[in-house]
């Protein structure tokens, strides 16, 4: 029997520290906001503005979630800015034609983004590189 509480428990010997911490268990994570957005800045492409809602929606969820999924919202916000950016910039440069194809790679862009999110949160992880410019 151990005296001090500090003291290592001798082999064999049955341990009753009388009070344990217990951690519940991670809550299940609800997944469908998260993917509803990425279909919301895919439908886009059809409607227009649906990416606006979109964002609306990642920023009222962000931080309401476990970590992983936070960074979900966290990337999609990315990906709403980001994407309003070369959006912008290859509006801007159809004016010197140079902006068609980088119009097009805007819109390839973005698919991957959504594609990689749905993967992630299918695979209950991260996406990687939510800090990334790129893909």
């Amino acid at each position: 029997m151990r005296h001090n509480a500090n003291e290592e428990p001798i082999e064999g010997e049955v341990v009753n520290e009388g009070v344990h911490e217990r951690r519940d268990p991670e809550p299940k994570a609800d997944t469908t906001v998260a993917l509803v957005v990425y279909a919301l800045y895919l439908a886009n492409f059809f409607t227009g503005f649906t990416a606006i809602v979109g964002v609306i929606v990642a920023y009222v969820y962000h931080g309401k979630g476990p970590h992983w999924l936070d960074e979900h919202y966290r990337y999609q916000i990315r990906t709403f800015w980001i994407g309003l950016l070369y959006l912008s910039v290859a509006t801007l440069l159809t004016l010197v034609l140079v902006g068609f194809p980088l119009l097009l790679a805007v819109a390839v862009w973005l698919i991957v983004r959504c594609v990689k999110g749905f993967k992630a949160i299918q695979e209950k992880r991260a996406p990687s590189d939510v800090n990334g410019w790129l893909l």
